[in-house]
């Protein structure tokens, strides 16, 4: 039976939503791998809790990159647009 990366996969939901917003994918695809495979019953289920909190914090950190994303992305839509209509007036 493979030992559990239920600590390692908290740790990187946890940085994935604090430091580096792509870790959290990394938290999200290891945690449901892992829990796929303690199911199956190939790797310790010891650190279930952990391995579900990490892939939990993933999704979550990864919900709010796309966030960030779609508000940068109007943002700019919306910048370009002002810029055009102040250059229509003349000014």
């Amino acid at each position: 039976m493979k030992p559990h990366r239920g600590t390692l996969i908290l740790v990187l939901g946890i940085l994935g939503i604090i430091l580096c917003p792509p870790i959290a994918i990394a938290a999200w695809i290891m945690g449901k791998g892992d829990l796929k495979q303690m199911d199956a019953g190939t790797m310790d289920p010891e650190g279930r809790g952990n391995t579900n909190v990490g892939r939990i914090l993933g999704i979550i950190g990864t919900i709010l990159i796309i966030v960030g994303i779609v508000i940068g992305v109007i943002s700019f839509v919306v910048g370009i647009a002002l810029i055009g209509t102040a250059g229509a007036g003349g000014y």
